[in-house]
């Protein structure tokens, strides 16, 4: 029988944080608790995906979830790299790193696809867009539940159109990316609760919905408003369990961080994080995924491995302030509605 999100014990998804913090320690401790933990396909190897899946099956045997990245060719114009290339030199020098070259790939889509098909997790969720019908339809009818990320009610009917099974509304308040479906568009800023009741309005599919959910009264908002599961990122940022960079950790929890912001300068997506000097410093990078994030990419390496967080990108939603250092399973029960 396929997995259903409204029959989790907590109704509470851990989202699937790439870059690190999404480990298979956390993905099952999530789950263990009574809630869905999910594992992050982004910036990994298929081999490297694949064993994490099956790392966390040996820590669980609840359900997990895995999550892809869906890329889009962009348009953008060389020159604007270049210009973008010729304005980072300055951090070249400030941490004796090169900028690196920008290039475009699917995140090795075809090959994390396999992956999928042959580990069968109970659910995949997609991000940066839909699937086609078909894809959707073979990942179905194999037994994973399929789930699209949106963040408006546009997205929400190509999804539930394409067949997915379940939607993830993401409001703006989330930190990290936006799962906008054209990278190029400045995203929806509905705020999440009058996001998640437009896309109720439109489709019965279950609904797993988050940004900026930070406290129980967060979470029960979401639920009273109509998702059938809260998504933890932030606040499981300080789980004893989670992969988060030493230097996130400590922003997180340094009083000189004092708000959020969006930013296209680490990754040419738009990304919500503690607002920095980088931040501040990059105000128009170009609208160019991932190529921006390869030509930072060395960068915030060597800004990472100097401690300095005015260098790296410290992705965080809203709520941050709330994060607190605790197991996945107290952090949960802190946050159930």
């Amino acid at each position: 029988m396929a997995f259903d999100v409204r029959e989790l014990t907590l109704p509470i998804v851990g989202a699937p944080m790439a870059g690190g913090p999404s480990t298979p320690e956390l993905a099952a401790a999530v789950t263990n608790a009574g809630g869905l933990g999910f594992l992050a396909a982004g910036y990994k190897t298929a081999e490297q995906f694949a064993a994490q899946v099956a790392a966390a099956r040996k820590l669980t045997s609840g359900p997990i979830g895995v999550n892809l990245f869906v890329m889009s060719a962009n348009q953008t114009r060389s020159k604007d790299l270049e210009a973008y290339g010729r304005e980072l030199e300055d951090e070249a020098k400030r941490y004796g790193a090169a900028v690196g070259e920008p290039r475009w790939d699917n995140d090795a889509w075809e090959d994390k696809l396999r992956v999928v098909m042959e580990q069968l997790p109970d659910v995949v969720s997609f991000t940066f867009g839909c699937p086609d019908a078909g894809t959707l339809r073979a990942l179905n009818d194999g037994g994973v539940v399929t789930a699209v990320t949106v963040t408006s009610a546009a997205e929400a009917r190509i999804a539930e159109k394409n067949g997915a099974l379940a939607l993830v509304v993401q409001g703006p308040e989330a930190g990290g990316h936006r799962g906008t479906f054209d990278a190029d568009a400045e995203p929806d800023s509905t705020p999440l609760l009058e996001l998640l009741a437009e896309v109720a309005r439109i489709t019965d599919l279950p609904l797993i919905a988050g940004g900026g959910v930070a406290t129980r009264r967060d979470a029960a908002a979401v639920v009273d408003a109509g998702a059938a599961a809260v998504q933890l990122g932030t606040a499981l940022l300080l789980a004893e369990e989670a992969g988060t960079n030493p230097v996130n950790r400590t922003a997180l929890v340094d009083p000189a961080f004092t708000e959020t912001a969006t930013t296209r300068a680490f990754t040419g997506r738009v990304a919500r994080g503690l607002r920095n000097r980088f931040m501040d410093s990059h105000p128009t990078a170009p609208a160019a995924y991932p190529q921006v994030h390869y030509m930072t990419s060395p960068l915030r390496a060597a800004a990472a491995a100097r401690g300095d967080a005015q260098g790296v990108h410290l992705w965080a939603g809203t709520g941050f302030r709330e994060a607190r250092q605790a197991s996945a399973a107290e952090i949960l029960a802190e946050l159930t509605p």
